[in-house]
């Protein structure tokens, strides 16, 4: 169960079932909201229309027992004057509240006696004649309240009018409309809302699991892979690509390529032993006769071979040692060489060598790294050019385009060019190379072109043996930086 409910498909559908339960429930309960207000607005008008009419007949003097008042159900009416007395309601009103009054029957008075005797001369007398009161045309006031009408208690919506008769009494009369309608349309809103908002958030679930279970079944199908290529170790396996150019998609080429790294990194880290084994095993099997030959019969021992074999053991062993610190990403050091001094003093050391070496060096070019490595690249171009060289070695350092080139050409056979870059291989050495080599393993330009690239730079050759070393030019100092900025600091 804690597995089901931690899958991101699982997450996907409950946060959208989440996301979309919020907007409904928002959008729902302000559809009550706005549908209850539009319905009590028209009940309210109902109410004071029905208010109207009946302070229309007050205005006129009609006597208050002969007011013609709606049917209780649909508007009950009270006459109230301002002390509170009830002058008139409706017949079949049991009871009420929300009003001014709680009574149901009219309290009688004198005036309305006399109207009765006057109701002729009302009538013949003064047909023609002018209201005698006053309706106020101020905006009517609402309030909530009950009503019993023939026993059937409802709630209602009270409309209060204010009117002034004939003999300037004020009056007010409140006619109620019922909430049965209102009522009844919000419960069935709200009703169908309650039915339908689960079974629409069930949809949304079921839909969301089903989507996203297909959208991750590329996914799916990648993780099964990749945890049958740690298995069984095989890493020219590759992971599906899906056919859409969706991100999965990208993940799955992102992932193949990683593996194709990842494979040839392996392969070049087993190719790396094997050599090294190899070339490890010459010497040391070569030292090791020696050794014993001497041991046995010391007249025979070869010092100066017991010698070499030791140098190139060291050698070998220094190379390797440099490579597997530019594998493990050691970064340079920061210091600031003068290039061309650089070049002239591997030149000078190399200068008994088999053939000589020229140099051409402007002075002044400086650039920052590792001495002692960008030491070893410049030697180790110097040695491989003078084993190839028929008569001589010639090594210019120039800057061009805003860059330092180290140039190291010899006058030999050359590199054919379908080779250029396999010699920057590790333990690679040409056949012409192998006959002439002196005991190189076959690591010199892999390791210049690794410093190369650590330094920021390149390492290429090309037609007639010129192999170019490529680097940027140094960044300005901040002291140097801060001086210029001075004025008067020119």
């Amino acid at each position: 169960m804690r597995r089901v409910l931690g899958s991101v498909r699982a997450r996907a559908a409950l946060g959208a079932t989440a996301v979309v339960a919020v907007a409904l429930i928002a959008a729902g309960v302000s559809l009550l909201l706005v549908l209850r207000s539009n319905l009590t607005g028209q009940t309210d008008l109902r109410a004071e229309i029905a208010a109207q009419n009946v302070a229309s007949q007050v205005a006129l003097d009609v006597p208050y027992h002969k007011l013609h008042l709606p049917d209780s159900d649909e508007n009950p009416v009270q006459v109230v004057t301002e002390d509170g007395r009830l002058r008139a309601a409706s017949d079949d009103l049991d009871a009420v509240t929300g009003t001014a009054t709680t009574a149901v029957h009219p309290v009688q008075s004198e005036h309305d006696d006399s109207d009765d005797h006057d109701d002729s001369d009302d009538d013949h007398g003064r047909s023609d004649d002018p209201p005698r009161g006053k309706v106020s045309h101020d905006h009517a006031h609402f309030s909530a309240g009950t009503a019993t009408v023939d026993g059937d208690t409802a709630d209602y919506r009270f409309a209060s009018v204010e009117v002034t008769n004939g003999s300037d009494d004020t009056l007010i009369v409140y006619a109620g409309a019922p909430l049965t309608t209102e009522q009844s349309a919000v419960s069935t809103v709200r009703g169908a809302m309650l039915i339908g908002l689960p079974a629409l958030l069930v949809v949304v679930a079921g839909v969301t699991w089903l989507v996203t279970r297909r959208a991750l079944r590329p996914v799916e199908g990648i993780r099964q892979e990749m945890a049958a290529i740690t298995a069984s170790e095989d890493l020219a396996r590759r992971v599906p690509e899906p056919g859409s150019h969706d991100e999965v998609a990208r993940l799955a080429r992102t992932t193949n390529e990683t593996l194709t790294a990842l494979e040839k990194s392996v392969d070049r880290q087993r190719r790396f032993v094997a050599d090294a084994s190899h070339e490890l095993r010459s010497p040391i099997a070569s030292l090791r006769t020696q050794l014993e030959v001497g041991a046995a019969h010391p007249e025979l021992l070869d010092v100066d071979g017991a010698v070499a074999d030791t140098v190139r053991l060291q050698e070998l062993a220094a190379d390797l040692l440099l490579l597997a610190r530019l594998d493990a990403g050691e970064r340079p050091g920061a210091a600031r060489i003068d290039l061309g001094e650089l070049v002239r003093e591997e030149a000078s050391r190399r200068q008994t060598g088999r053939v000589p070496v020229t140099v051409h060096a402007v002075g002044g070019l400086e650039v920052d790294g590792s001495r002692g490595q960008l030491a070893r690249v410049i030697g180790n171009l110097l040695d491989n050019a003078q084993r190839h060289a028929r008569a001589g070695v010639e090594v210019s350092v120039r800057k061009r385009d805003g860059r330092l080139v180290v140039e190291v050409a010899d006058d030999g056979p050359g590199v054919p060019p379908e080779e250029r870059e396999r010699i920057f291989e590790r333990f690679v050495r040409l056949d012409d190379a192998r006959t002439r080599d002196d005991g190189g393993a076959g690591l010199g330009l892999a390791i210049a072109r690794d410093v190369a690239h650590r330094h920021g730079g390149t390492l290429t050759v090309g037609d007639g043996s010129v192999f170019a070393l490529d680097l940027p030019a140094p960044r300005a100092r901040d002291g140097a930086g801060a001086r210029a900025g001075r004025p008067g600091s020119d």
